[in-house]
């Protein structure tokens, strides 16, 4: 997906300074002296606190919510000689992204400190590279189910003193309970502590607000794939799901990249967008589904399965598809035959955009092949059998068969 384009024009260099539990005396020589040099340093009330009386700059706390204010409050005082304090590394999960995507990178200068979970990495004795991080700041709990696989080692960016015990409730219902969790506090400052406990007997009440996670997910939890093809039971359902293997080879066709959109229309148990979005962890989706019992079933499907980033629209395609973000592939599932859904995916999906449709029926074959025939692509037919007993033998049950149709759109296609 292109960039988007920085919403500030050039202008004077923004300072980004990271700053630990350690406080001032943490940093180093160059953040101190764009700090004492800076007229106005905008940063989070625990941030702002740490600075000592010498830095007399104009100090300006971030609004909640945070990230809707920050155009408007760069644009005020970018040109006034402008520093902003950020918790650690500002560039990982810190607030330098979203300074980046309103300046512009070529107007930040960062000066990195060592993060909370460089510190927690160092405690703990892991290995920071292979050590996977999940933020809870600002994102869903559930966020977190995407993560848990027997074994795993994992760290957590807590939203606030709640959350540990939060982790281990959701980790306890979800039959992790004797994941043994760390709570690391204030790490790299004076009043740095730990707390220990299991999952499924948590013994602390909340403590310090700036705390990292440790989890050490237990061995006999249960288990998941991390490629699409999840068992059907996975899936709360009233019948309209993918089935598993056609799911998989459905994915594989569909072929999501990081940071890339689809569009499931027809989203039955949202199956589909749930796997793509299970893909990697900057995948977008959005599912469309006109049945408002199926819509929130989908809801809680993606929050189940790790992945409740995923955006449900309720309603009828092609109306329902008016107004929403470009799609890199359409997946169309159910409402092959409704008048005009086929014409307005086409039209939607930008050159070497993907589109993959699957049926069962014998009136949304023919339309697909007609498809076929004018745009080309590949149209196959998905069989699976299982094996089921049969008196005192065994013999094969014939699940029904589905045409499916995919097609990638030339960069010479009429999009009428």
């Amino acid at each position: 997906m292109s960039s988007v384009p920085p919403v500030l024009p050039p202008g004077p260099q923004i300072v980004v300074a990271g700053i630990g539990a350690d406080g001032w005396a943490g940093l180093g020589g160059s953040a101190r002296a764009a700090l004492r040099a800076a007229a106005v340093v905008l940063g989070g009330p625990r941030q702002l606190n740490l600075l000592p009386t010498e830095v007399t700059a104009v100090r300006i706390a971030w609004p909640t919510p945070l990230r809707p204010a920050v155009p408007a409050l760069l644009a005020e005082y970018a040109g006034q000689g402008l520093a902003v304090l950020a918790s650690g590394d500002p560039m990982f999960f810190g607030i330098g992204r979203a300074l980046a995507e309103v300046a512009g990178t070529e107007r930040l200068h960062v000066l990195p400190h060592p993060s909370s979970l460089s510190y927690a990495c160092a405690r703990l004795g892991w290995p920071l590279e292979s050590t996977e991080v999940v933020s809870l700041v600002g994102r869903p709990l559930e966020t977190l189910n995407l993560a848990l696989h027997p074994g795993r080692r994992l760290l957590v960016l807590s939203a606030d003193a709640t959350t540990p015990a939060a982790v281990a409730d959701l980790l306890t219902r979800q039959g992790w309970g004797a994941t043994r969790l760390r709570v690391l506090e204030q790490l790299g400052g004076p009043a740095e502590q730990r707390r220990e406990g299991t999952a499924a007997d948590w013994p602390h009440p909340p403590g310090d607000p700036l705390n990292v996670i440790a989890l050490d997910c237990a061995e006999d939890g249960p288990r998941s794939s991390v490629v699409p093809g999840l068992p059907d039971d996975a899936y709360e359902s009233d019948g309209q799901l993918t089935k598993r293997h056609v799911r998989a080879a459905t994915l594989a066709t569909l072929a999501p990249n990081p940071g890339e959109l689809l569009w499931d229309i027809g989203g039955g148990s949202g199956s589909i967008a749930i796997e793509w979005l299970r893909a990697h962890r900057d995948c977008q989706a959005v599912s469309v589904e006109r049945s408002p019992v199926r819509a929130e079933r989908i809801g809680r499907n993606a929050a189940a399965l790790g992945v409740p980033r995923l955006r449900v629209v309720t309603g009828p395609a092609p109306a329902a598809l008016e107004g929403m973000p470009t799609p890199d592939a359409i997946f169309v599932g159910g409402g092959l035959t409704a008048p005009g859904l086929l014409d307005a995916c086409w039209a939607a999906l930008p050159p070497g955009g993907r589109l993959v449709a699957n049926t069962v029926t014998l009136e949304s074959e023919a339309l697909l092949t007609g498809w076929y025939r004018r745009h080309g692509g590949e149209l196959l037919r998905l069989a699976v059998a299982h094996a089921v007993p049969v008196g005192g033998f065994t013999g094969w049950r014939q699940a029904m068969p589905v045409t499916q149709w995919s097609v990638v759109k030339d960069l010479r296609e009429d999009t009428a």
